[in-house]
């Protein structure tokens, strides 16, 4: 109300806000850095893209994920990561801590989509098929297949690495507790599909042997023969 002196309320639509209206707008009176009240207003940046809370951790996921891809598990870093999924480095940092931790988290995930994959290929098919879904994940995967088995890079006693780590272990190892002998037929099978899959995704294996590395797969694993007991 004019000559009240208090601020009369935005009568405008969305549509006749200008870009510093939304940019500039009241995320919460909660600090994001300290976690307490503060009341003051945080702008958003031109580019940041504003994420449900419950989707900002997958979203610094998928983030990471793309870096790795592009240029391998060196290139990763927490404020590259927040940068691509449009929020704060401590946005970032609250919720994996440091570098170690983001790949933690990669690693673990990786694990659970091989869980998954490796699952669905033995309930329609044979181990041969278990095997060719390993290569497949790897191929599909790159860059959880490349963080998963370097333990160096993250942090491999976390609670969800060894849970995810666990049930991938049973389908390769064919039970929770497998014998001697089915436990190094596991680890020899286990051996020559990450070996192809390895040795394809760095395209070292022969040329003669095609540029399909399921059907490489298959042709590979009949020179594999159980142990005899």
């Amino acid at each position: 109300m004019a000559g009240s002196g208090l601020a009369e309320p935005d009568q405008r639509g969305p549509a006749a806000r200008t870009g510093a209206d939304i940019w500039s707008q009241v995320i919460g009176s909660c600090d994001p850095v300290t976690g307490k009240n503060s009341n003051r207003v945080w702008p958003m940046a031109p580019d940041a893209r504003p994420y449900h809370h419950g989707h900002l951790r997958p979203a610094l996921l998928a983030a990471a994920v793309e870096i790795i891809g592009e240029a391998g598990p060196a290139a990763l870093s927490l404020r590259e990561v927040a940068r691509r999924a449009g929020v704060t480095h401590a946005a970032a940092a609250y919720h994996f801590g440091d570098k170690a931790g983001l790949l933690t988290a990669v690693a673990a995930e990786g694990y659970r989509l091989l869980g998954d994959a490796l699952r669905a290929a033995q309930s329609q098919g044979s181990f041969l098929d278990v095997g060719v879904a390993y290569v497949r994940f790897a191929v599909d995967h790159r860059a959880h297949f490349e963080v998963m088995y370097r333990p160096e890079l993250y942090r491999p006693d976390d609670a969800s690495v060894l849970r995810a780590r666990a049930g991938t272990a049973r389908l390769l190892y064919g039970g929770d507790n497998p014998g001697v002998q089915e436990l190094a037929a596991g680890v020899a099978a286990w051996s020559l599909v990450h070996g192809v899959a390895t040795l394809w995704l760095n395209g070292n294996l022969p040329e003669r042997l095609g540029h399909d590395p399921e059907q490489i797969t298959r042709l590979v694993a009949t020179h594999l023969r159980a142990p005899q007991g």
